[in-house]
């Protein structure tokens, strides 16, 4: 590794040390199904998030719900000294990225086969703290 990549990298790392996040990779839903769950939920605070997630009827509501749990779990490690009811966490950033591709064979008449794509997808969450000053307007919106 050049020098110059491992000082990004090194960049790169202590960033995200500073970030709560959490990985799904290789998921077997098409990216398309779950980006129109993941839109459901971007920005939107976490206690919020997880009560649209809970009811929603997608499949892969369910997985995102898993997904988000586990980085509300990364930030309360990640922050220790302070609780999770006195913070207000929003889902700041949520991508919906293409993974494998499996190829298949289906049969089709006359002897012929049609290709079909089984597509999965590797979704990124990162959770984050409101700021202070936005967080008591949103309180105040609340009561």
């Amino acid at each position: 590794m050049s020098k110059r990549k491992k000082i990004s990298a090194d960049r790169r790392k202590e960033a995200n040390k500073q970030k709560s996040f959490a990985i799904l990779r290789n998921c077997p839903t098409s990216p398309r199904k779950m980006r129109y769950v993941v839109d459901m939920i971007r920005g939107k605070e976490v206690n919020r998030a997880l009560d649209i997630l809970r009811f929603s009827k997608k499949e892969a509501a369910g997985r995102v719900e898993k997904l988000l749990k586990s980085a509300i779990s990364n930030w309360q490690q990640k922050n220790e000294g302070e609780r999770l009811e006195d913070n207000v966490l929003i889902v700041s950033e949520i991508k919906v990225d293409s993974g494998r591709v499996l190829k298949r064979l289906r049969t089709a008449p006359q002897g012929r086969g049609h290709r079909m794509l089984k597509r999965s997808n590797h979704v990124t969450l990162v959770v984050d703290k409101l700021k202070a000053e936005i967080q008591t307007q949103v309180q105040t919106e609340n009561k």
